[in-house]
């Protein structure tokens, strides 16, 4: 059976994890990581609730030299946790923090120090079960084995320079793109990953200023949202890689114009992991990672690259760009046809946070049940402190076709936004109905 080492280039001495101001050396991680993995119960899987990078990667670690399968919350509520332990039997529970029963995973530490080979993964072994957000209906599982990961890494820091990178992300580890890009890319390019897992804008400048040169920021459209407006001069970047949703393009102008550094999206799924990147000021076209092909089929597109174990049918309309790269036209389930028009969710949530005086907004059909009776009719939540409900309603239709307008709209002071910024539909339905 195949093999891969868990760290790939292995050099013992060389920084795996920016942790405070110091660092713990790859020797001295798989030393923690070996002497964890020990302690760990006989069990098929491990759900990793960690919240510091750095004790998450442990944990991952630990976890898959005990030949377990790491489980991947969508978030850390006791419901989800409680469902997926119930649909997971054979599991145990892994924190950096107080949980009942839970195997206390603490922070890496410089000091220790592993004398021997690099430990190896069976290639083939299931390394983690990622499950969807929620954000289009109840959570799915996708299994990714160590190859894959281990592949897929490489690939993404081809195009967006992970190696030799210091990295500082605001997304969880949990995340797939958090784990590709903040875990996966320590472990398999070369990268030095920051334990620091910063909310607020002086967080993050505190996390880059203790990482060394080059730096990249791993964020989302609504962390960079808040970066911007903070205006806080944070320590020179060498780049900004954003993923879990479309990132507006003059967001993305005045990301780099106050971070000095090119803003890059990748384009992907839950299923499919990373598939295609952009610059998103320079081109509104996607670019595929190398290897990875696209058929596209009256919108439809199906996924095929050497990160995938099969072709992975896409949930987003696409449509080709030429030189190989397509454009993104929304989801398949986003378009609402009404008299013979027809206009996207996606699109449609933009021109509402388009609005004066509009903070944050989206756009959603909510089951029948939900909404007003009539179906595929779109619903909409908007945070707009300083307007009501009948004003928004009257600023968008100025700018859509009143077909289009969502009813009910209903004023919110915030979003039910999860860790990456996106918006469960269960979430927005509940309240919706409250």
């Amino acid at each position: 059976m195949s093999r891969l080492p868990l760290i790939e280039p292995y050099r013992p001495d060389a920084p795996l994890i920016i942790q405070g101001a110091g660092t713990v050396s790859q020797a001295g991680f798989v030393a923690q990581a070996s002497a964890l993995a020990g302690t760990l119960p006989q069990a098929r899987f491990a759900l990793n609730l960690c919240e510091s990078r750095g004790a998450f990667m442990l944990g991952f670690a630990a976890a898959l030299l005990r030949g377990q399968t790491c489980l991947l919350p969508p978030d850390r509520s006791r419901q989800t946790v409680s469902a997926l332990r119930a649909s997971h039997r054979d599991s145990c529970v892994l924190a950096d923090f107080a949980w009942p029963g839970a195997v206390r995973v603490p922070p890496p530490a410089a000091g220790a120090r592993w004398s021997d080979a690099v430990p190896t993964i069976a290639a083939a072994q299931v390394a983690t079960l990622a499950f969807t957000s929620g954000s289009t209906g109840v959570p799915a599982q996708h299994a990714k084995t160590w190859q894959q990961l281990a592949v897929h890494a490489r690939l993404l820091s081809g195009r967006l320079g992970f190696a030799g990178a210091s990295i500082v992300a605001t997304v969880p580890p949990q995340h797939l793109f958090g784990l590709e890009t903040t875990v996966m890319s320590a472990f398999a390019a070369g990268a030095v990953s920051s334990a620091a897992r910063p909310f607020f804008a002086r967080d993050v400048a505190q996390a880059l200023a203790q990482a060394d040169r080059p730096r990249l920021l791993v964020t989302t459209p609504v962390h960079l949202d808040a970066l911007v407006r903070a205006g806080l001069e944070l320590p020179e970047l060498d780049g900004v890689v954003s993923a879990t949703a479309p990132l507006p393009a003059g967001l993305a102008q005045a990301a780099e114009r106050l971070l000095g550094a090119p803003v890059h999206e990748v384009y992907g799924s839950t299923e499919s992991g990373g598939l295609a990147t952009r610059r998103t000021v320079a081109d509104a076209a996607w670019l595929p990672l190398p290897g990875v092909s696209l058929r596209i089929a009256a919108g439809v597109a199906v996924a095929a690259g050497p990160h995938l174990a099969a072709e992975v049918a896409l949930a987003d309309l696409l449509e080709p760009a030429g030189g190989g790269r397509f454009r993104l036209l929304g989801r398949s389930g986003d378009l609402l046809k009404v008299a013979g028009k027809r206009m996207s969710l996606a699109d449609l949530g933009q021109k509402l946070r388009a609005i004066p005086g509009v903070v944050d907004a989206v756009v959603f059909r909510p089951t029948p049940a939900q909404g007003d009776g009539l179906v595929g009719r779109p619903a909409a939540l908007v945070v707009a402190p300083g307007l009501d409900e009948r004003q928004i309603l009257q600023a968008l239709g100025a700018a859509v076709d009143p077909a289009f307008l969502p009813r009910p709209l209903r004023r919110v002071a915030r979003l039910p936004r999860n860790d990456v910024g996106k918006l469960p539909q269960a979430a927005l339905e509940r309240m919706l109905g409250e």
